[in-house]
């Protein structure tokens, strides 16, 4: 049984010193030890590991920071953790950055822009090594808070233009432009409108929920498709704030259907509403594709099971997630990556459904 550090503070807070006295070896060792560094031997790593699990030690990250004038832990915010798209995202990115020795600090948004100022101010309190943040467009007090503190930051799922650049981070960024790891959700958006078109529909409904930015990129993009051809409705745009779920998109199906019965395809924003629209059209004897064809985003888990096999755009999330990670690696590291935008592109699978 180890005995009681000679050290110990009044506090009865066990410190690093502690450990590294109780295993014979440098505080700095202890630190690099519990950190995983691949330099250090295997078997010190259990014995620093064995005896600080023993006395209790539980590491005090903003103290670290301060010390060192770096942490080890990078944050990550997300909207939402109940869509499988950003589950995807955050398991790769965790998983690429822990393999060189970062925790990760998770945040959720709620595609509320006051709440992630909110979350983003007090994660800088705690002096991240680097930040992943989803989409480009934030309200101005956080591009002013990423801004000023400096952090590396990649930005996720998307790629700037004109409308959603963020304010630059540093003068060799204003050069380059954000760094983010994506795709165009505007092509996207215009690329399965086309491919609708070319399957011979010509009232093809955009439906959307959430509305937020990505998914009025991909309204902008189905837009552009049909204006090309002269096929654009207004009226064919069917869009709700609404949390995007399996009920909404069973909703928005009947909906549809009853208010524009000449429709010949319906586009949703998502898999979620997709699906409930397919189940919906069971439900009411609507035959898919016959009668209308039914197409979705992202190639959520699932939708290569409903009936009939849900025709969607595959993004590539996981992938995101690691790339995005690797980047910000590189930033932490000072380097400069190779590509600040790195478009990872997307799919259209054609499916029965459409």
């Amino acid at each position: 049984m180890l005995a009681r550090p000679k050290s110990q503070r009044a506090t009865g807070r066990i410190t690093l010193s502690d450990v590294a006295q109780a295993a014979g070896v440098s505080p700095s060792t202890v630190s690099r030890a519990l950190r995983g560094e691949r330099a250090v031997d295997p078997l010190l790593i259990e014995r620093v590991v064995s005896v600080s699990e023993k006395l209790g030690y539980v590491p005090d990250p903003a103290a670290r920071a301060l010390a060192s004038q770096r942490s080890d832990h990078v944050t990550i915010l997300i909207p939402l953790l109940s869509n499988t798209l950003f589950v995807d995202l955050l398991e790769a990115a965790q998983r690429t950055l822990r393999a060189e020795g970062y925790q990760t600090l998770m945040g959720v948004t709620h595609y509320d822009a006051g709440e992630e100022e909110l979350l983003l101010r007090e994660q800088l309190h705690h002096r991240p090594a680097g930040l992943l943040i989803t989409g480009l467009n934030h309200s101005s007090g956080s591009q002013r808070l990423m801004a000023r503190n400096k952090v590396p930051c990649v930005h996720l799922m998307d790629l700037p233009d004109e409308e959603s650049r963020p304010v630059a981070e540093s003068v060799n960024e204003a050069e380059l432009g954000p760094y983010c790891v994506g795709f165009s959700q505007t092509d996207a958006g215009e690329a399965m409108t086309r491919y609708l078109l070319g399957q011979n529909k010509k009232r093809i409904v955009f439906a959307a929920a959430q509305l937020d930015p990505r998914v009025m990129r991909r309204l902008k993009g189905w837009r552009r498709a049909l204006k090309s051809v002269d096929l654009h409705d207004p009226h064919l745009e069917w869009l709700n704030p609404a949390p995007s779920s399996l009920a909404l998109g069973g909703l928005m199906f009947e909906q549809i259907m009853k208010q524009c019965p000449d429709v010949d395809a319906i586009f949703f924003c998502n898999d979620d509403l997709a699906q409930g629209a397919l189940l919906a059209a069971m439900r009411l004897n609507v035959a898919v594709p016959q009668k209308v064809a039914i197409a979705g985003f992202n190639d959520l888990m699932g939708s290569d099971q409903m009936w009939p096999p849900l025709t969607t755009v595959r993004t590539p999330r996981a992938q995101v997630g690691e790339a995005a990670a690797k980047m910000l690696l590189q930033l932490i590291r000072g380097e400069v990556p190779e590509q600040a935008q790195l478009n990872l592109g997307f799919q259209i699978i054609a499916r029965q459904s459409a």
